[in-house]
């Protein structure tokens, strides 16, 4: 039996970097959500743990997020299966997409069907994050405010109607590397993520975006300048608010109305390959 699971792709409404733990990892306070653009996994028996992709760009190996969400899962629930894992990508790699989280969690849902552990998603979430930050949000895929290390996900309910228009320029960014770069004594982009968050319950899309803003665009951007352009260009073409996903270098812009969404697609075609018009899933 093959069980098929989707990984969908995430992006940031608002993304609050607040500082840094002792032992290293960022104390976070973001909004995040889901997008109709996903991986597909594929897992079936097997003696060992096999990861594949169709992607030449992503190890199949120990550094792949899903080979590490199936080890974690495995010694968390003391079984000694395997699996053979085939991941096929739809989410561009080293976006701010969370392709290889969504791919992680992906596993951790179709590992315990599986396995048959019967685990709650919380007990899955917990279990992800020691593989990534973003993974116990893709356990979930559903909007919701995300604080703490990244474990504490709260979920928001449906957001106010719009389109999401995402462009990818021709580069990768390495997480790792813009963290690193983070210096909490900047003046980064603070987002009122009290805002966002009731924007979303009051399901009011002016009140929604007022609130949002990136702490790590700054960091991002001054190393890519492509980033501030494709900001531009966004507002230029008419999306209501434009702004990086993640560590970048992706950047999305919404609007509510979908005639103007489809214009700011084929106008951000013109300039950038990688270009998506999508739904947040509900």
């Amino acid at each position: 039996m093959t069980i098929i699971e989707k990984a969908p792709a995430k992006i940031n409404l608002s993304l609050d970097a607040l500082y840094r733990h002792p032992g290293g990892e960022h104390e976070w306070k973001m909004v995040m959500t889901s997008v109709d653009l996903a991986d597909y996994v594929h897992i079936d028996k097997s003696a060992a743990i096999h990861v594949t992709t169709d992607s030449g760009f992503l190890p199949e190996d120990p550094r792949n997020l899903a080979y590490q969400a199936a080890q974690a899962l495995r010694a968390a629930a003391h079984v000694n299966a395997g699996a053979k894992i085939y991941i096929e990508k739809h989410i561009p790699v080293a976006a701010g997409l969370g392709g290889g989280s969504s791919d992680a969690a992906a596993v951790l849902r179709g590992l315990n069907q599986l396995w048959q552990l019967n685990y709650s998603p919380e007990k899955l979430a917990k279990i992800g994050l020691a593989v990534d930050s973003d993974v116990p949000f893709c356990v979930y895929s559903q909007t919701a405010l995300v604080t703490g290390r990244g474990e504490v996900v709260q979920p928001l309910g449906p957001l106010p109607n719009f389109w999401v228009v995402l462009a990818k320029p021709r580069l990768s960014v390495s997480t790792n590397t813009i963290l690193n770069a983070l210096d909490y004594r900047d003046d980064l982009a603070r987002p009122e993520t009290e805002t966002v968050v009731a924007g979303i319950r009051q399901q009011d899309f002016p009140l929604m975006i007022s609130g949002m803003a990136n702490a790590l665009e700054p960091v991002t951007a001054a190393r890519h300048p492509e980033i501030s352009e494709l900001k531009r260009r966004f507002l230029r073409y008419g999306a209501a608010v434009a702004q990086m996903s993640g560590s970048g270098p992706t950047v999305f812009g919404l609007c509510q109305n979908e005639s103007r969404a489809h214009r700011i697609y084929n106008s951000m075609k013109g300039f950038c390959q990688e270009v998506y018009l999508l739904r947040p899933l509900h």
